[in-house]
């Protein structure tokens, strides 16, 4: 298992289960030193966000401490205290505000997090039950902010590479709990495919990927001539006469460059809906942090007050 990383400093996320660890291991033992035997000047923190779900939690933050101090590593970490009930999503969102907020006090290039193959199909199958569209299926890929270097590595070859190695890692109890749609897919539908499905479903993704980049340069020259002096403001006569499809995709890529995720295929039709038919000085709900706003000529992105 290589791993191609461009030089700098880095955040890398580690829960303390066997895929992070692993990754760890392998950045530390493995991939500093390059073909030519050259140092490679990656400059290593670690991160560890607890988030507050679990009772034993805390076992995780002084078992990732102390390995990142065994690798003389520095070390950082947040509680975000949760609780039990919290959603996957409320927890992702949490965490990688805890990653970003490091990554910037470090002045780290990027953050890497140990997302391997396994972790691209369970995601494009949750994507499709939950309708989120073309992009839900290649959605996990490296970007210039996340390095995602174990992308085309199986989950059963980490935990080959975790038992030759002989490390120690630690089991997250609530990762059996098939409440959780993640969870249940892990353990009730992809155990289903043969190797031709799970290579199949892959074809198709990096398909799509290369098809959604394609696309996306499109809606890109498209937005270009709806933007009114700035992005947080486009054109209201101009996104009326767009099709509806393309009105819905230029507004998910409206609400990306804002930071707003996790909207769903409903929320974006009721934003198209209302872009198009509400009465000038109308407002729609987007998210938590942002309403859209309705005048006569464009509309806007506008952060609530908080």
């Amino acid at each position: 298992m290589d791993i191609d990383l461009k030089p700098g400093r880095y955040v890398v996320a580690v829960s303390g289960g066997v895929d992070s660890v692993a990754l760890l291991h392998l950045l530390h033992h493995k991939n500093l030193i390059s073909k030519d035997g050259t140092w490679k000047p990656w400059k290593l923190i670690v991160g560890h966000f607890d988030h507050g779900v679990r009772e034993d939690s805390g076992g995780d933050r002084k078992f990732v401490q102390e390995l990142a101090g065994n690798f003389g590593f520095p070390f950082v970490y947040d509680e975000g205290r949760l609780g039990s009930g919290a959603s996957e999503a409320v927890a992702r969102t949490a965490r990688y505000e805890f990653l970003r907020a490091a990554q910037k006090a470090a002045g780290a290039r990027g953050i890497i997090t140990a997302h391997h193959q396994d972790d691209v199909l369970e995601t494009a199958v949750i994507n499709l039950v939950r309708g989120t569209g073309r992009r839900g299926l290649s959605s996990l890929k490296s970007t210039a902010e996340i390095a995602r270097p174990l992308l085309n590595v199986t989950k059963k070859d980490l935990l080959n590479y975790a038992h030759e190695h002989q490390l120690r890692w630690r089991e997250d109890s609530t990762n059996q709990d098939t409440k959780y749609l993640r969870n249940h897919i892990r353990h009730n539908i992809l155990p289903r495919f043969s190797d031709d499905d799970r290579d199949s479903l892959l074809a198709r993704i990096n398909r799509l990927h290369k098809i959604n980049q394609e696309i996306d340069d499109g809606l890109r020259q498209v937005f270009q001539q709806l933007v009114r002096g700035q992005t947080s403001h486009i054109g209201r006569a101009e996104f009326i006469g767009l099709p509806h499809g393309v009105a819905r995709e230029v507004m998910a890529s409206w609400l990306r460059q804002h930071g707003v995720r996790g909207y769903d295929r409903k929320t974006l039709e009721r934003l198209v809906v209302a872009a198009k038919t509400y009465r000038p000085g109308t407002y729609a709900d987007v998210s938590g942090a942002y309403h859209l706003a309705v005048f006569k000529k464009s509309l806007a992105l506008i952060e609530r007050e908080r």
